[in-house]
């Protein structure tokens, strides 16, 4: 089965740029409730594409993560996603 972008809720969020690979590996350890992207390593910005049928456990776990790692959502990713 093959997950097209469009079909995934996303949410951006700004933090420490120390605290990326770690707010990474603690969403994707949640497997297939959503994915993670680097959107900018400089401005510490990522990319949370969520399933929908997963957004309010997602929600629950985002609203963890944005306190404890002072994540700051941000309204849009106007950044592109490098795709290999």
């Amino acid at each position: 089965m093959v997950i097209r972008t469009t079909d995934m809720i996303k949410k951006c969020f700004k933090l420490k740029t120390s605290d990326i690979t770690l707010v990474q590996f603690i969403i994707e350890g949640y497997e297939g409730l959503a994915t993670v992207s680097t959107v900018d390593p400089k401005a510490a910005i990522i990319q949370v594409l969520i399933m929908p049928d997963f957004i309010e456990d997602m929600e629950g776990i985002l609203d963890h993560l944005k306190v404890r790692f002072l994540m700051e959502e941000i309204p849009s990713c106007n950044h592109l996603v490098s795709r290999c």
